[in-house]
């Protein structure tokens, strides 16, 4: 159930992070990017590689939140609370 739940969090954050990242770029170009008023010293697609990192790991702290406040569901046998996904 733990690798499921794994795959339940990364796989739909990747998706969502590939679509990020190409509206992002789509709109900033990497040159144009400054950190600390410095230009970085990384190729386009360096930057693009950090970018979709950085994304897809809010989109999986996002999901993974999500998945641990789901409300667990009372089954009406036995009154015992299925706890959720976590």
């Amino acid at each position: 159930m733990k690798y499921r739940l794994l795959i339940w969090i990364l796989w739909p954050s990747f998706l969502v992070a590939g679509m990020a990242e190409g509206l992002l770029f789509t709109v900033i170009h990497p040159q144009d990017l400054l950190f600390f008023g410095y230009h970085p010293e990384l190729s386009d697609e360096g930057i693009y590689t950090i970018g979709f990192f950085i994304i897809w790991t809010f989109c999986a702290v996002s999901s993974a939140l999500t998945a641990y406040i789901l409300p667990g569901i009372e089954s009406p046998e036995n009154k015992e609370i299925d706890r959720g996904l976590i």
